[in-house]
C-alpha cells in the first residue's frame, strides 16, 4: 500500500501525536518522518523529497501556517494536511486557503488519517500523471507522419474528428500506433487542455474493469474500503481512450452503451447518476464485426462506438514511411539511452525497408531501441540489427507463444546479466561496456527485475 516515492513528515510538538501518526503510518508501510517544530520541518523539506505532510497548525516558534506558506513559496507542491486542536479549525481553514489539502482535527482516529491520506495521495499521483503526460506528449507520444497516402488519407480522418465531439473507432493490428493515434486526436481537439485517459480493456478482469471505468462505492465489495472514482469521472471534460474494446464482458458492454447513450452512470455499488462530458475514443486489432454477428459484441453498442471509423494501415503497406520513423526512433532511444548514435547506413536502412513488418511500428521502434543500444557511435550498422531482419524473416525469432516486445525484453535482460557476470556485479563497469549512462542501466535493471 505504501510508496517508495518518499517519505511522509509529521510536524508536531506533541510526542503523544508524532507517535500515534507515526505508528498508523507505518503500519500502512509509509516511511515517516519527524520534525518538533517548523524550523526543523523547513529542514527536512529542504533536504527530502517528501510525498505528503501533516502539520501542527500550532508549534513553537514558526507556527503551521507560516510554515506552509514557506513551502508554497519554495515551489513545493506534496500535499500538506493540517493538524488543529478544538478552536482552531477557522484557522486550518485559512490555511487551505493558502494551500493546505485538508485538516485533520485533535483527537483524530485512524480510519480518518487513512482517508484523508488516501485522498490526497491519489490526487497528487493524477496531477503528477497529467504533468508527466503533458511532458511527453512532445517525444515519447509524438505521431510521427509519413509521405505514404495510406497514412495521410487516415491523419486527415482523424484531424476531421478530432473538431467533433464523436465517439471514434481505431481499425487496425498490433502495433500500429492506435494509442498514438488517439493522442493526437485529443491533442487536435478542443479538450487538449484536459485529461486524457488510456485504458487497455483486455489487461483487466471484468470486475476490475468496471470499477477502473465507473468506480465504486465504499463496500460495493469485497476489499472496497473506500469510495473511487473512476477513470471516466476523473477524466471530465477530456478524453477517454478503450483499447482492445472488442475484449470486454458483457456486462461492461451494456454499462458503457448506457453511458453513451445518456451521458451518466452509476459508480459500482452505486445509486446516484453521475454526469460526465468526455470524449470516447475504442480501439481493437479484431474482427469486430464478425464478434457482432456471433453474438460475442452488443450491435448496439458497435453502431454506437464507430461513428467515426478510422483504419490504421499496417507498416508493410507504407514503407516509403519507414526512414522518417527510423531517424525519430534513433534520436528518441539516443537521447533516452544517452548514447551517440545519430544515423544509420545506407546498407541498414535498405534491409528495415525490405522486412514485411509483422509487428508494425512497435516492432521497428523496439529493434532500433536494440541497435541504438549495442551500436558503435556515430551510425547504426547492419551488424547492429537482428537475424531476421537480415534474413528477411517475417516469423519471430523465438518460437512458443512469445510476443515480439516480450523476446527483445529477454534478450535485452540476458545482454545485462552477461555484462554484470563479466564485471562480476560491477555495475558501473557494466554500463560503461554497453555505452551506458550508469542512472540509464540502473533503470534497465530495476525494469527487468535484476538482482
Amino acid at each position: 500500500m505504501g510508496s517508495a516515492r518518499g517519505p511522509i513528515l509529521v510536524a508536531d510538538d506533541d510526542p503523544y501525536v508524532q507517535e500515534i501518526l507515526k505508528d498508523r503510518l507505518q503500519s500502512m508501510s509509509y516511511h515517516v518522518l519527524l520534525a518538533a517544530d517548523g524550523v526543523q520541518a523547513l529542514e527536512i523539506v529542504n533536504r527530502d523529497q517528501l510525498q505528503m505532510m501533516f502539520l501542527d497548525i500550532e508549534m513553537p516558534g514558526l507556527k503551521g501556517l507560516e510554515v506552509l506558506r514557506e513551502i508554497r513559496r519554495r515551489g513545493k507542491d506534496f500535499p500538506v494536511v493540517m493538524i488543529t486542536a478544538f478552536g482552531t479549525i477557522d484557522l486550518a481553514v485559512e490555511a487551505m486557503k493558502e494551500g493546505a489539502f485538508d485538516f485533520i482535527p485533535k483527537p483524530f482516529k485512524g480510519a480518518h488519517i487513512a482517508h484523508v491520506l488516501q485522498k490526497a495521495l491519489e490526487q497528487q499521483r493524477l496531477k503528477q500523471g497529467m504533468e508527466l503526460l503533458t511532458e511527453e506528449v512532445d517525444h515519447r507520444y509524438k505521431l510521427v507522419t509519413g509521405r505514404s497516402r495510406a497514412l495521410n488519407a487516415a491523419l486527415d480522418m482523424a484531424r476531421k474528428a478530432a473538431v467533433s465531439k464523436s465517439t471514434v473507432l481505431l481499425l487496425g493490428e498490433s502495433g500500429v500506433g492506435k494509442e498514438l493515434f488517439a493522442r493526437a486526436i485529443h491533442n487536435w481537439s478542443d479538450r487538449n487542455n484536459r485529461p486524457f485517459v488510456a485504458i487497455n480493456c483486455i489487461g483487466l478482469s471484468k470486475e476490475l474493469l468496471e470499477s477502473e471505468l465507473f468506480g465504486h462505492e465504499r463496500g460495493a465489495f469485497t476489499g472496497a474500503q473506500h469510495t473511487k472514482k473512476g477513470k471516466i469521472e476523473l477524466a471530465d471534460g477530456g478524453t477517454v481512450f478503450l483499447d482492445e474494446i472488442g475484449d470486454i464482458s458483457e456486462v461492461v458492454q451494456t454499462k458503457l452503451l448506457r453511458f453513451l447513450q445518456e451521458r451518466e452512470f452509476e459508480r459500482v455499488g452505486g445509486t446516484d447518476l453521475i454526469p460526465v462530458d468526455v470524449r470516447i475514443i475504442t480501439a481493437t486489432n479484431r474482427d469486430i464485426e464478425t464478434a457482432v454477428r456471433d453474438g460475442r459484441f452488443r450491435e448496439d453498442l458497435y453502431y454506437r462506438i464507430k461513428v467515426v471509423p478510422v483504419s490504421l494501415p499496417p507498416l508493410r503497406e507504407r514503407k516509403e514511411d519507414i526512414p522518417e520513423l527510423v531517424h525519430y526512433f534513433i534520436k528518441r532511444f539516443a537521447r533516452e539511452s544517452k548514447r551517440e548514435i545519430s544515423g544509420i547506413s545506407d546498407e541498414a536502412l535498405a534491409k528495415l525497408a525490405s522486412y514485411e513488418w509483422p509487428g508494425n511500428v512497435r516492432e521497428l521502434a523496439n529493434i532500433i531501441e536494440r541497435a541504438v543500444v549495442i551500436g558503435e557511435p556515430p551510425l547504426i550498422h547492419e551488424e547492429d540489427l537482428p537475424l531476421e531482419i537480415l534474413a528477411g524473416r517475417t516469423q519471430p525469432a523465438v518460437s512458443g507463444n512469445i510476443t515480439y516486445q516480450e523476446a527483445i525484453d529477454r534478450y535485452r535482460r540476458e545482454m545485462i546479466i552477461k555484462t554484470l557476470q563479466q564485471t562480476n556485479g560491477n555495475r558501473s563497469a557494466a554500463a560503461k561496456l554497453l555505452g551506458l549512462e550508469r542512472s540509464y542501466f540502473q533503470k534497465l535493471i530495476k525494469a527487468f527485475n535484476i538482482d
